[in-house]
C-alpha cells in the first residue's frame, strides 16, 4: 500500500519584509497564492526512512534527513511514538530553490501522505502546527489557493480568490539561497527605517474581484532588490516579459524564478513563447492560479 500526495508551488503577489527580529527572522506580509504546477510525494511503508527524487532538477535534490519531506515524517513519527520507516518518493516538478516554495511543499506532501499511511488521524491543527515547525512557506502548502501570511509566515488567513489568473514563470541558470537574500536585504537596508510589513487591501480586493490588472498594478516584493543585487541578470529577464506584454512581472520569493502576470492563457502562451526565445532563463512554464494545497490522490 502507498499513499500519493500533489502540492501545489506558489508565487508571492505581496511580500513585504520587516526589519530583522532578535531571533534573525523576519515579520512579514506575504500574500500567497497557489499556482498549478506541482510536486508528488509518494509515502510507502520501508524498514527505514529513505527518500528518492525524480523529475526535472531532481540532482538538486538533498536526499537525507534536511530535506523537508523527511523532517515532516520524522516530526510526525516522534509525536505519534512510531517509526519513521517509510519510502518518500519525490515526483518533481516545482522548480528546484526558485522562490516558488518546492521544498516546502514536498514537506507538507509528505507529512499529509505519512498521516494517511500510517493512520495517524492527526486533525488539521496539528498538521499545521508541525507545518510551522517545519518552516514558514511549509502551512501554505498545506492550505493552498489564497492567503495572508504573517509572524514569519507561518500564521494564514486564507483569501477570497474571485477568478482564475493566469502566469508565467522564467527559470533562472542558477538557484538563489533564501537566507543570503534576506541577509542582502537588511545589508541594503543599513542606516534607515524598516515599515512594519503591511497587507496591501487594493491587492486583497483586486484577488477577491479576480481583476488581473488591478492585481498587476498591486503586486510587490520587498525582496526583489536584494535578489537582483545577487542576480543582477534577472533585470533582463523581467525587462524581457514586460516587453512582450506581461501586465506585471516580479521576482517570485526570494527568486531566482521571475513571474509574469498576463491576461489570459493567449497572452500566457505569446509571453512564454518571447521569453524563451530572449535567452535570458533556463526554461519557462505557464500555469493558473489558485490552486488545491496538499490533496491525496
Amino acid at each position: 500500500m502507498s499513499v500519493t500526495v500533489r502540492v501545489p508551488a506558489k508565487v508571492n503577489v505581496q511580500l513585504a519584509v520587516g526589519a530583522a527580529r532578535p531571533d534573525g527572522f523576519h515579520d512579514l506580509a506575504n500574500v500567497f497564492l497557489a499556482v498549478g504546477l506541482y510536486d508528488e510525494v509518494t509515502a510507502a511503508p520501508a524498514d527505514e526512512l529513505r527518500i528518492t527524487c525524480a523529475g526535472p532538477d531532481a540532482a538538486q535534490v538533498p536526499l537525507d534527513r534536511t530535506n523537508l519531506a523527511a523532517r515532516a515524517a520524522l516530526a510526525l513519527a516522534a509525536r505519534h511514538g512510531r517509526e519513521p520507516a517509510v519510502h518518500l518518493h519525490i515526483a518533481k516538478d516545482i522548480p528546484v530553490a526558485g522562490g516558488m516554495a518546492g521544498g516546502s511543499a514536498d514537506g507538507a506532501g509528505a507529512l499529509l501522505a505519512c498521516d494517511a499511511l500510517w493512520g495517524t488521524g492527526a486533525s488539521r491543527e496539528e498538521l499545521l502546527e508541525i507545518c510551522a515547525e517545519l518552516g514558514s512557506d511549509v502551512p501554505f502548502s498545506l492550505v493552498g489557493g489564497a492567503a495572508l501570511g504573517t509572524g514569519r509566515g507561518e500564521r494564514l488567513t486564507p483569501l477570497e480568490v474571485g477568478g482564475t489568473f493566469h502566469w508565467v514563470f522564467a527559470m533562472a541558470e542558477r538557484g538563489l539561497s533564501t537566507p543570503a537574500v534576506f541577509r542582502e536585504f537588511d545589508r541594503l537596508g543599513q542606516g534607515r527605517e524598516i515599515p512594519e510589513p503591511v497587507a496591501s487591501q487594493p491587492l486583497i480586493d483586486a484577488l477577491a474581484k479576480g481583476d488581473a490588472d488591478a492585481l498587476a498594478a498591486a503586486v510587490s516584493n520587498d525582496l526583489q532588490p536584494a535578489a537582483l543585487s545577487l542576480f543582477p541578470e534577472l533585470d533582463r529577464t523581467l525587462a524581457a516579459g514586460r516587453a512582450a506584454g506581461a501586465l506585471a512581472a516580479l521576482v517570485s520569493g526570494s527568486g531566482p524564478t521571475t513571474a509574469f502576470l498576463v491576461r489570459d492563457a493567449e497572452s500566457a502562451a505569446r509571453v512564454a513563447r518571447e521569453l524563451r526565445a530572449s535567452g535570458t532563463c533556463r526554461t519557462v512554464r505557464t500555469a493558473t492560479a489558485p490552486a488545491p494545497g496538499a490533496t491525496v490522490l
